[in-house]
């Protein structure tokens, strides 16, 4: 019984122990930073905060939960990413695309959204306070 019970708790012990870690590869968080590229790659819960994304290709990444407060994504490329529940506060995202994005729960208070595709993209409980939206097919429902 006693070795039943020590056994469990051996294996228990570091599980309960262990810091909660970060989501995101941080060798795809470097790869974008250096190259500016980083398709296909896991950047959940990553803090991109004033990364300057211009021009990057992140066509189908997961940046789920990511920080991109007051990134500047001009021309990017997120065909096909996952960015359910991101922060974009502050952001710049002009001629860039979002075709066929998950947008659900993304947070874009007071960012520019300007000339940008976001053609099939999932766009559920969207903040869009103070945003600014030209030649952007992303409207604010409710009454006049």
């Amino acid at each position: 019984m006693k070795r039943k019970l020590l056994a469990t708790l051996a294996i228990i012990t570091p599980l309960l122990l262990a810091s909660p870690a970060k989501a995101e590869n941080p060798a795809h968080v470097k790869r974008l930073l250096e190259i500016n590229e980083c398709a296909r790659c896991d950047l959940s819960g990553a803090d991109l905060k004033y990364a300057h994304l211009i021009g990057a290709d992140l066509r189908g990444a997961n940046l789920s939960g990511a920080n991109l407060t007051e990134a500047n994504l001009e021309g990017a490329d997120l065909t096909g990413a996952n960015l359910e529940g991101a922060n974009l506060t502050n952001a710049m995202v002009t001629n860039a695309t979002l075709e066929n994005t998950n947008l659900a729960s993304v947070n874009f208070t007071n960012a520019l959204l300007y000339d940008v595709d976001v053609e099939g993209a999932a766009m559920e409980n969207l903040n869009l306070m103070n945003a600014q939206i030209y030649n952007t097919n992303i409207g604010v429902g409710g009454e006049e």
